[in-house]
Protein backbone atom coordinates (compact mmCIF):
# COMPACT_ATOMS: atom_id res chain seq x y z
CA UNK A 1 0.00 0.00 0.00
CA UNK A 2 2.88 2.58 0.71
CA UNK A 3 4.25 1.57 -2.27
CA UNK A 4 0.95 2.52 -4.31
CA UNK A 5 1.00 6.10 -2.31
CA UNK A 6 4.37 6.78 -3.35
CA UNK A 7 4.26 6.07 -7.12
CA UNK A 8 4.06 9.04 -8.68
CA UNK A 9 0.85 10.17 -10.81
CA UNK A 10 0.41 9.19 -14.33
CA UNK A 11 0.12 12.41 -15.71
CA UNK A 12 1.56 15.45 -13.66
CA UNK A 13 -1.05 18.15 -11.90
CA UNK A 14 -2.28 20.90 -14.18
CA UNK A 15 0.08 23.83 -13.34
CA UNK A 16 -1.35 27.40 -14.09
CA UNK A 17 -2.95 28.32 -16.93
CA UNK A 18 -1.24 30.60 -19.48
CA UNK A 19 -3.63 32.51 -22.01
CA UNK A 20 -2.80 32.52 -25.44
CA UNK A 21 -3.50 36.18 -25.81
CA UNK A 22 -3.93 37.75 -29.02
CA UNK A 23 -1.82 40.85 -28.35
CA UNK A 24 -0.08 40.01 -25.17
CA UNK A 25 2.80 42.96 -24.91
CA UNK A 26 0.67 46.06 -24.39
CA UNK A 27 2.03 49.64 -24.59
CA UNK A 28 -0.75 51.90 -22.27
CA UNK A 29 -0.47 55.15 -21.48
CA UNK A 30 3.25 55.36 -20.73
CA UNK A 31 4.44 51.80 -19.38
CA UNK A 32 4.78 48.57 -21.56
CA UNK A 33 3.64 45.23 -20.41
CA UNK A 34 3.94 41.89 -21.30
CA UNK A 35 1.18 39.50 -20.60
CA UNK A 36 2.77 36.28 -21.08
CA UNK A 37 5.17 36.95 -18.41
CA UNK A 38 4.02 40.13 -16.02
CA UNK A 39 0.96 40.66 -13.32
CA UNK A 40 -0.34 44.67 -13.68
CA UNK A 41 -1.77 45.72 -9.76
CA UNK A 42 -4.22 48.18 -10.96
CA UNK A 43 -5.02 50.69 -7.65
CA UNK A 44 -8.44 51.93 -6.37
CA UNK A 45 -8.63 55.64 -6.02
CA UNK A 46 -12.26 56.90 -5.87
CA UNK A 47 -13.59 60.40 -5.77
CA UNK A 48 -17.24 59.65 -3.89
CA UNK A 49 -18.91 60.02 -0.67
CA UNK A 50 -20.52 56.81 -0.58
CA UNK A 51 -17.65 54.48 -2.25
CA UNK A 52 -17.96 50.77 -1.67
CA UNK A 53 -14.79 50.20 0.30
CA UNK A 54 -13.64 53.54 1.85
CA UNK A 55 -16.68 55.46 2.08
CA UNK A 56 -15.76 58.44 0.80
CA UNK A 57 -11.96 58.57 2.81
CA UNK A 58 -10.50 59.97 -0.76
CA UNK A 59 -13.36 61.84 -1.67
CA UNK A 60 -11.71 65.75 -1.07
CA UNK A 61 -9.90 66.54 -4.09
CA UNK A 62 -6.47 66.42 -2.08
CA UNK A 63 -7.31 63.50 -0.46
CA UNK A 64 -7.79 61.87 -3.97
CA UNK A 65 -4.12 63.18 -5.62
CA UNK A 66 -2.54 62.17 -2.45
CA UNK A 67 -3.79 58.49 -2.67
CA UNK A 68 -3.30 58.10 -6.11
CA UNK A 69 0.25 59.41 -6.10
CA UNK A 70 0.78 57.05 -3.13
CA UNK A 71 -0.32 54.40 -4.89
CA UNK A 72 2.15 55.05 -7.97
CA UNK A 73 4.68 55.43 -5.57
CA UNK A 74 3.93 51.50 -3.81
CA UNK A 75 4.39 49.69 -6.59
CA UNK A 76 1.08 50.04 -8.54
CA UNK A 77 1.45 49.33 -12.20
CA UNK A 78 -1.60 51.24 -12.65
CA UNK A 79 -4.37 53.45 -10.89
CA UNK A 80 -8.25 53.30 -11.58
CA UNK A 81 -10.27 56.71 -10.71
CA UNK A 82 -13.84 56.85 -10.50
CA UNK A 83 -16.51 59.67 -9.52
CA UNK A 84 -19.15 57.20 -9.22
CA UNK A 85 -19.89 53.97 -7.41
CA UNK A 86 -21.28 51.21 -9.57
CA UNK A 87 -24.29 50.44 -7.08
CA UNK A 88 -27.41 52.09 -7.19
CA UNK A 89 -27.47 55.19 -5.32
CA UNK A 90 -28.38 58.90 -5.96
CA UNK A 91 -28.11 60.13 -9.63
CA UNK A 92 -24.51 62.23 -10.19
CA UNK A 93 -25.04 64.39 -13.56
CA UNK A 94 -22.08 63.66 -15.67
CA UNK A 95 -20.71 67.15 -16.19
CA UNK A 96 -20.32 66.70 -11.83
CA UNK A 97 -18.71 63.12 -12.31
CA UNK A 98 -16.30 65.02 -14.75
CA UNK A 99 -15.39 67.40 -12.25
CA UNK A 100 -14.82 65.26 -9.81
CA UNK A 101 -12.19 62.52 -11.65
CA UNK A 102 -10.64 65.13 -14.32
CA UNK A 103 -8.53 66.68 -11.88
CA UNK A 104 -7.30 63.66 -10.46
CA UNK A 105 -6.26 62.00 -13.37
CA UNK A 106 -4.53 65.44 -14.75
CA UNK A 107 -2.68 65.94 -11.19
CA UNK A 108 -1.48 61.92 -11.32
CA UNK A 109 -0.60 62.72 -15.17
CA UNK A 110 1.76 65.54 -14.25
CA UNK A 111 3.97 63.15 -11.53
CA UNK A 112 3.50 59.90 -12.35
CA UNK A 113 4.11 57.72 -15.34
CA UNK A 114 1.72 55.11 -13.90
CA UNK A 115 -0.94 54.11 -15.93
CA UNK A 116 -4.60 55.92 -15.28
CA UNK A 117 -7.62 54.40 -16.01
CA UNK A 118 -11.43 56.29 -15.07
CA UNK A 119 -13.60 53.93 -14.10
CA UNK A 120 -16.67 55.01 -15.91
CA UNK A 121 -20.02 54.39 -18.23
CA UNK A 122 -20.31 57.60 -20.04
CA UNK A 123 -18.26 58.92 -23.19
CA UNK A 124 -18.50 62.65 -22.47
CA UNK A 125 -16.25 61.59 -18.80
CA UNK A 126 -14.48 59.38 -20.61
CA UNK A 127 -13.16 62.00 -23.49
CA UNK A 128 -12.60 64.56 -21.01
CA UNK A 129 -10.64 62.11 -18.73
CA UNK A 130 -8.58 60.90 -21.20
CA UNK A 131 -7.58 64.17 -22.49
CA UNK A 132 -6.53 64.86 -19.24
CA UNK A 133 -3.55 62.05 -19.31
CA UNK A 134 -5.73 58.85 -18.84
CA UNK A 135 -4.87 56.12 -21.16
CA UNK A 136 -7.82 53.30 -19.56
CA UNK A 137 -11.22 53.76 -19.77
CA UNK A 138 -13.04 50.66 -17.25
CA UNK A 139 -16.58 50.54 -18.42
CA UNK A 140 -17.98 48.48 -15.57
CA UNK A 141 -21.57 48.58 -18.13
CA UNK A 142 -20.29 46.63 -21.34
CA UNK A 143 -20.91 49.51 -23.27
CA UNK A 144 -24.54 50.66 -21.90
CA UNK A 145 -23.31 53.87 -23.73
CA UNK A 146 -23.39 53.55 -27.14
CA UNK A 147 -21.10 56.45 -27.80
CA UNK A 148 -18.43 55.38 -25.48
CA UNK A 149 -16.60 52.92 -27.82
CA UNK A 150 -16.31 55.68 -30.82
CA UNK A 151 -14.51 57.80 -27.93
CA UNK A 152 -12.26 55.39 -27.22
CA UNK A 153 -11.65 54.02 -30.81
CA UNK A 154 -10.92 58.21 -31.63
CA UNK A 155 -7.76 58.20 -29.00
CA UNK A 156 -5.38 55.90 -28.22
CA UNK A 157 -6.95 54.68 -24.43
CA UNK A 158 -7.28 50.82 -23.64
CA UNK A 159 -11.07 49.33 -23.22
CA UNK A 160 -11.92 47.72 -20.08
CA UNK A 161 -15.22 45.97 -21.37
CA UNK A 162 -16.51 44.45 -17.90
CA UNK A 163 -19.80 41.75 -17.89
CA UNK A 164 -22.99 43.20 -16.04
CA UNK A 165 -26.97 43.07 -16.47
CA UNK A 166 -28.61 45.48 -15.06
CA UNK A 167 -29.02 49.53 -16.57
CA UNK A 168 -26.14 51.75 -14.77
CA UNK A 169 -26.61 52.28 -11.51
CA UNK A 170 -29.95 50.26 -10.75
CA UNK A 171 -30.37 47.26 -8.72
CA UNK A 172 -30.86 43.43 -10.44
CA UNK A 173 -31.99 41.29 -7.21
CA UNK A 174 -32.01 38.01 -8.00
CA UNK A 175 -29.84 37.70 -10.43
CA UNK A 176 -30.38 33.97 -12.45
CA UNK A 177 -28.22 32.66 -15.14
CA UNK A 178 -28.58 29.34 -16.41
CA UNK A 179 -24.88 29.01 -16.89
CA UNK A 180 -22.78 31.47 -16.16
CA UNK A 181 -19.67 30.88 -17.72
CA UNK A 182 -21.26 30.18 -21.29
CA UNK A 183 -23.54 33.50 -20.71
CA UNK A 184 -20.75 35.75 -19.15
CA UNK A 185 -18.78 34.97 -22.26
CA UNK A 186 -21.01 35.02 -24.85
CA UNK A 187 -21.76 38.93 -23.15
CA UNK A 188 -18.35 39.91 -23.47
CA UNK A 189 -17.52 38.17 -26.54
CA UNK A 190 -20.67 40.26 -28.12
CA UNK A 191 -19.47 43.40 -26.67
CA UNK A 192 -15.64 42.89 -27.88
CA UNK A 193 -17.52 42.88 -31.37
CA UNK A 194 -19.45 45.98 -30.65
CA UNK A 195 -15.84 47.76 -30.05
CA UNK A 196 -14.09 46.45 -32.95
CA UNK A 197 -16.13 47.85 -35.07
CA UNK A 198 -16.36 51.10 -33.82
CA UNK A 199 -12.46 50.93 -34.66
CA UNK A 200 -11.14 49.98 -31.14
CA UNK A 201 -7.72 47.41 -32.43
CA UNK A 202 -7.58 43.93 -30.57
CA UNK A 203 -4.40 45.16 -28.97
CA UNK A 204 -6.76 47.59 -27.07
CA UNK A 205 -8.94 45.79 -25.52
CA UNK A 206 -9.11 44.53 -21.56
CA UNK A 207 -12.18 42.01 -20.50
CA UNK A 208 -13.46 41.21 -16.46
CA UNK A 209 -16.07 39.02 -16.02
CA UNK A 210 -17.22 41.23 -13.28
CA UNK A 211 -16.97 39.85 -9.77
CA UNK A 212 -19.59 40.15 -8.00
CA UNK A 213 -21.76 42.41 -10.33
CA UNK A 214 -24.94 41.49 -10.92
CA UNK A 215 -24.28 38.25 -9.17
CA UNK A 216 -24.76 36.07 -6.01
CA UNK A 217 -21.56 35.51 -3.74
CA UNK A 218 -22.12 31.34 -5.22
CA UNK A 219 -22.22 33.18 -8.59
CA UNK A 220 -19.31 35.40 -8.23
CA UNK A 221 -17.65 31.95 -6.83
CA UNK A 222 -18.64 29.93 -10.18
CA UNK A 223 -17.17 32.53 -12.21
CA UNK A 224 -14.33 32.59 -10.55
CA UNK A 225 -13.03 28.74 -11.20
CA UNK A 226 -14.69 29.21 -14.68
CA UNK A 227 -11.82 31.92 -15.18
CA UNK A 228 -10.29 30.05 -18.00
CA UNK A 229 -13.48 30.12 -20.46
CA UNK A 230 -13.16 33.81 -19.97
CA UNK A 231 -9.20 34.01 -19.91
CA UNK A 232 -10.40 31.90 -23.70
CA UNK A 233 -11.24 35.06 -25.46
CA UNK A 234 -7.45 35.85 -25.84
CA UNK A 235 -7.89 39.27 -24.10
CA UNK A 236 -6.20 40.32 -21.09
CA UNK A 237 -8.30 39.63 -17.90
CA UNK A 238 -9.32 41.87 -15.66
CA UNK A 239 -10.22 40.29 -11.77
CA UNK A 240 -11.70 42.77 -9.62
CA UNK A 241 -12.16 40.80 -6.57
CA UNK A 242 -10.79 43.21 -3.50
CA UNK A 243 -12.91 43.41 -0.59
CA UNK A 244 -16.35 42.08 -1.97
CA UNK A 245 -19.11 40.75 -0.82
CA UNK A 246 -18.22 36.80 -2.04
CA UNK A 247 -14.86 37.53 -0.24
CA UNK A 248 -16.96 38.73 3.04
CA UNK A 249 -19.58 35.88 2.70
CA UNK A 250 -17.45 33.43 1.58
CA UNK A 251 -15.28 33.79 4.90
CA UNK A 252 -17.65 35.46 7.45
CA UNK A 253 -15.70 38.68 7.44
CA UNK A 254 -16.84 42.20 7.45
CA UNK A 255 -14.98 44.45 5.12
CA UNK A 256 -11.66 45.88 7.01
CA UNK A 257 -11.17 42.00 7.22
CA UNK A 258 -11.05 41.03 4.31
CA UNK A 259 -7.45 41.62 3.46
CA UNK A 260 -5.89 37.91 3.01
CA UNK A 261 -9.38 36.75 0.94
CA UNK A 262 -8.76 39.55 -1.34
CA UNK A 263 -5.08 38.08 -1.83
CA UNK A 264 -5.94 34.53 -2.23
CA UNK A 265 -8.77 35.55 -4.47
CA UNK A 266 -6.18 37.75 -6.81
CA UNK A 267 -3.81 34.76 -6.90
CA UNK A 268 -6.59 31.95 -7.34
CA UNK A 269 -7.23 34.17 -10.57
CA UNK A 270 -4.24 35.23 -11.72
CA UNK A 271 -3.35 31.23 -11.53
CA UNK A 272 -6.61 30.46 -13.58
CA UNK A 273 -5.48 33.26 -16.11
CA UNK A 274 -5.94 36.42 -15.09
CA UNK A 275 -3.35 39.43 -16.03
CA UNK A 276 -4.30 42.64 -13.79
CA UNK A 277 -5.53 42.35 -10.64
CA UNK A 278 -7.81 45.42 -8.78
CA UNK A 279 -6.38 45.68 -5.49
CA UNK A 280 -7.14 48.27 -2.58
CA UNK A 281 -3.73 47.00 -0.62
CA UNK A 282 -1.10 48.19 -2.76
CA UNK A 283 1.98 47.43 -0.96
CA UNK A 284 0.38 43.97 0.03
CA UNK A 285 -0.96 43.25 -3.68
CA UNK A 286 2.03 44.02 -5.25
CA UNK A 287 4.17 41.59 -3.17
CA UNK A 288 1.66 38.83 -4.14
CA UNK A 289 1.78 39.48 -7.21
CA UNK A 290 5.53 40.04 -7.66
CA UNK A 291 5.71 36.64 -5.32
CA UNK A 292 3.19 34.82 -8.29
CA UNK A 293 5.53 35.71 -10.99
CA UNK A 294 8.89 34.56 -9.19
CA UNK A 295 7.18 31.26 -8.52
CA UNK A 296 6.51 31.04 -11.99
CA UNK A 297 9.64 31.88 -13.30
CA UNK A 298 9.11 35.24 -15.09
CA UNK A 299 10.56 37.04 -12.36
CA UNK A 300 14.17 36.67 -10.95
CA UNK A 301 14.54 36.73 -6.89
CA UNK A 302 15.61 40.28 -6.01
CA UNK A 303 18.17 39.12 -3.69
CA UNK A 304 19.11 34.86 -3.92
CA UNK A 305 21.46 34.61 -1.31
CA UNK A 306 19.95 31.99 0.97
CA UNK A 307 22.25 28.99 0.73
CA UNK A 308 24.81 30.08 -1.84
Amino acid sequence: MTDELLEPPATAPPGPLLPSLRSPIRTIGRRTFDFDRQIAVMAIVNRTPDSFFDQGATFALDRAVEAAVRAADAGADWVDIGGVKFAPGPEVPSHEEAERVVPVVSALAARSDVVISVDTFRADVAEAAIAAGASVVNDTTGLSDPRLAPVVADSEATLVITHSLAAPRQPLPHPHYDDIGRQVREFLEERVDRALAAGIPESRIVVDPGHDLNKSTVQTLEITRRLGEIVSLGFPVLAAVSNKDFVGEALEREKPERLAGSLAAATACVLLGARIVRMHAVPESVDAMRMVEAILGWRAPVNPVHNV
